[in-house]
């Protein structure tokens, strides 16, 4: 038999107008998070009246009972104050009839952690409201890490168990038409803010589902604050600046979480506001501050096995928009050989991440992922193919205090018996208990092109 806070919760949720044709969710999260941060009930603190057991339990008891009251299609379709008013109703209701010993404070707290459980992540909610966290590991109901200032740290916020943890999961996938069960344990998503979402759950991993979230930065860095913060050089960043404008061919490369897209970032801010672009991405992540661009992103095969679309696919059609400009997220198969053989076409100032652990490495991966292709082209073509396309490496690393910095700005000069030249123009090494990024002294080859096509190369930034 219902209970009468029951039938009023779902019959305010079901008040809305269906008739409204517009996805209220990221809206909701937002005004959810600005009322938190307004109240400060997003504090990890034992509240007075119960202990901070007794208070999990409770608002574990009353989730519960919730998620068995909610229609999914009802809230998907409310505004965020119905949702809130009916969970306030359904809190105090039950409050009452179950004489549950909560202070004030407390029962507004409980309101606001119903609602991240209803809206938000639950217990993560906190954590993707910290501007200073940006990655969140969950490692089963019990062990949450959060990165901060690339250092990773252990959290005192917790699941209840295994399912809670995944009626979260199932949250976050059920948004974007994605499932996991034991047929199929691993799925990718994204959230409302644009943040990379990786789950696997068991009998994949044996000790609890987990959770990979890579947050989505809003703050966009400009090159001049990665100067101040010690990234690179001045010297090295007028140099990148102009190499951007000069329409040269840039790969940005390093490892996990070592700064490659912040770094893709800074450097598209410096093309022509009159140029067409084309960024290409599996997740969106670039942020450009252009009006003329068009973005694109692959998309996985559905439950079925069909509908993908790959970064090979989109790199293929984008030499069909007619683009001054092809960015590419991360390069990571076999359309490294379309992009590079785009560069070599007239498609000059293509810009794209990979993953390496050094320059000369960089040209190494591409030459394996253009074997991806399976054309069955011998290396000195492939080599051919590199050499003539790319003009520099960005390569940028993660030191061991967290510190993200550019370590080697190097130059493609050609290829000799099979072998591709580089030199490098400004390195970062490490001197005393610092790393300092210096140039080597050498005037790149490059600034005939630069002279060419009409902008002067300063030799006093390669002066030692």
């Amino acid at each position: 038999m219902e209970n009468s806070y029951t039938k009023t919760l779902r019959g305010e949720l079901r008040e809305h107008d269906q008739s409204v044709e517009r996805n209220l969710l990221a809206e909701r999260v937002v005004a959810l998070n600005q009322t938190a941060m307004q109240t400060g009930l997003l504090q990890q603190t034992e509240t007075p009246g119960v202990t901070a057991s007794t208070y999990t339990q409770i608002r574990h008891k009353l989730h519960r009972g919730l998620l068995d009251l909610l229609n999914p299609q009802a809230v998907s379709n409310a505004t965020f104050e119905q949702i809130k008013s009916a969970v306030e109703d359904y809190v105090m209701s039950a409050i009452e009839q179950e004489s549950l010993p909560l202070s004030r404070h407390e029962r507004g707290r409980l309101v606001e952690d119903l609602l991240y459980e209803v809206l938000g992540l639950g217990p993560l909610s906190p954590l993707m409201t910290d501007s200073t966290v940006s990655d969140i590991l969950v490692n089963g109901p019990h062990h949450i890490f959060v990165e901060r200032h690339g250092l990773l740290e252990m959290t005192d916020v917790h699941f209840h168990d295994d399912e809670h943890l995944m009626l979260t999961i199932e949250r976050i996938l059920s948004r974007v038409g994605r499932r996991v069960d034991e047929s199929s344990p691993m799925a990718d998503a994204r959230l409302a803010d644009g943040s990379r979402v990786n789950v696997i759950i068991p009998p994949l991993a044996f000790k609890g589902p987990s959770i990979s979230i890579r947050r989505f930065m809003r703050n966009i860095l400009e090159v001049n604050e990665l100067v101040m913060g010690g990234a690179l050089t001045q010297e090295a960043a007028e140099f990148l600046k102009l190499a951007v404008k000069a329409q040269l061919n840039i790969i940005i490369s390093g490892g996990t979480g070592s700064g490659k897209t912040t770094m893709l970032n800074c450097l598209s801010q410096y093309i022509d506001d009159g140029e067409r672009i084309v960024t290409i991405e599996d997740t969106a992540e670039l942020q450009l501050n252009q009006v003329h661009v068009v973005g694109l992103e692959a998309r996985p095969a559905n439950t079925e096995g069909k509908g993908s679309v790959s970064i090979r696919d989109l790199v293929k059609n984008s030499l069909r928009m007619r683009p001054d400009r092809i960015i590419v997220g991360e390069v990571r198969g076999a359309e490294a050989l379309d992009m590079l053989q785009a560069m070599n076409t007239g498609h000059d100032g293509s810009l794209a991440t990979l993953h390496s652990n050094s320059p000369r490495d960089t040209l190494a991966r591409m030459e394996t992922m253009m074997l991806m292709a399976e054309l069955d082209l011998p290396q000195r073509v492939l080599r051919e193919q590199i050499a003539s396309a790319v003009n520099l490496i960005v390569h940028v690393n993660r030191y061991p205090n967290g510190a993200r910095k550019v370590s080697n700005i190097t130059e493609v000069i050609g290829i000799d018996n099979g072998i591709i030249l580089t030199q490098d123009i400004f390195v970062t090494k490490r001197e005393g208990d610092h790393m300092v990024m210096k140039a080597t002294g050498i005037m790149p080859s490059i600034a005939t092109i630069l002279d060419e096509r009409g902008i002067e190369l300063d030799s006093n930034l390669f002066t030692t």
